[in-house]
C-alpha cells in the first residue's frame, strides 16, 4: 500500500476545504439555525412531540443525515470529477498509485469533510434543542458509514459525469427526494398505512431511522435492518468502483 499517495491525494483535497473554511463552517450553521426557524416554528408549534421527543430535537438527526449525504456526494463527485475535466486524471492513473489508493485519498477526503459539517450541525443544534445520545458508539458507527458510503456514490457519479449539470442530477432529481421522503422531518408511523408500506422501500428510511435511533431509541425499522442496508449499499459501491477501475469505463475514453 502506498501510503505516502493515499497522503499527498488527501492533503491535495482536504487543502482546498480549508481555503474555504469560513465558508464550510457557516453555511451549515446558517442552513441549520433557518431549518429550525422554519420547521420548528412552523410545524413544531403544531406537533409538540414524536413518540415522546420534542419535534425540534426529533428532527435534528434528520438534518444532519441531510447535510452528510449531500456534501458527501458533491466533495467526492467534483474532487474526481475535476482532474477528469482538467485531463489531470491520466497522470494520476499513470503513477505507481493503483485504484484502491486513490479511492482511498479522494474518498477519505470527502468523508472527512462531510464529518466535519456533520458535527458541526450537532453543535449548532445544542444552542436550540436538548439533544440526547443514548448509543453514541452506534451514533459515531453511522455517522462514519454514512459519510463513507455516499463519498463512494460520489465518487461513482463524479466518474460517471460528463460534465458539470450531470454531477448535479443525481443528487438533485435522485437523493434529494429519497431524503426528505425518507422520514428526514417526520416519522413514517405517522404516515397511512399504505404510505408506509411504499416509504419501507425507499433505501434512505433505513438510514435515518438507524441514525435517529442512536440518538433516542427510537426507529421506524429494526435497527439490525438499517445497519446490514448501510453494510450492503457500501459494499454495493465498493464493487462499483471496482468494476470501474477494471474495465477503464469513463476513465480511459
Amino acid at each position: 500500500m502506498n501510503w505516502s499517495a493515499i497522503a499527498a491525494i488527501y492533503r491535495f483535497e482536504m487543502a482546498r476545504f480549508f481555503r474555504t473554511l469560513a465558508q464550510s463552517f457557516l453555511s451549515p450553521v446558517l442552513s441549520t439555525s433557518l431549518y429550525f426557524v422554519v420547521f420548528g416554528t412552523a410545524i413544531g408549534s403544531r406537533i409538540q412531540e414524536v413518540e415522546g421527543v420534542s419535534y425540534g430535537a426529533f428532527i435534528v438527526p434528520g438534518l444532519i443525515m441531510l447535510s452528510v449525504v449531500m456534501l458527501s456526494i458533491s466533495n467526492a463527485s467534483f474532487g474526481i470529477y475535476f482532474p477528469k475535466f482538467l485531463g489531470t486524471i491520466y497522470e494520476l492513473l499513470s503513477a505507481p498509485v493503483n485504484f484502491i489508493e486513490i479511492v482511498i485519498g479522494y474518498v477519505g477526503a470527502a468523508a472527512t469533510k462531510a464529518l466535519f459539517v456533520g458535527l458541526v450541525i450537532l453543535t449548532t443544534a445544542t444552542f436550540f434543542v436538548d439533544i440526547r445520545i443514548e448509543h453514541p458508539f452506534a451514533m459515531a458507527a453511522f455517522l462514519i458509514l454514512s459519510c463513507l458510503s455516499f463519498s463512494l456514490l460520489g465518487f461513482i457519479i463524479g466518474i460517471w459525469a460528463s460534465n458539470f449539470e450531470q454531477m448535479s442530477l443525481v443528487p438533485q432529481l435522485v437523493v434529494t427526494p429519497l431524503i426528505f421522503l425518507g422520514g428526514t422531518f417526520y416519522s413514517i408511523s405517522m404516515l397511512p398505512p399504505v404510505w408506509q408500506t411504499i416509504s419501507l422501500f425507499n433505501p434512505v428510511v433505513y438510514l435515518i431511522s438507524g441514525f435517529r435511533w442512536s440518538f433516542y431509541g427510537l426507529s421506524d425499522v429494526p435497527i439490525l435492518l438499517s445497519l446490514l442496508a448501510i453494510l450492503a449499499f457500501t459494499g454495493f459501491c465498493l464493487a462499483v468502483i471496482g468494476w470501474i477501475f477494471k474495465t477503464g469505463w469513463r476513465i480511459r475514453s
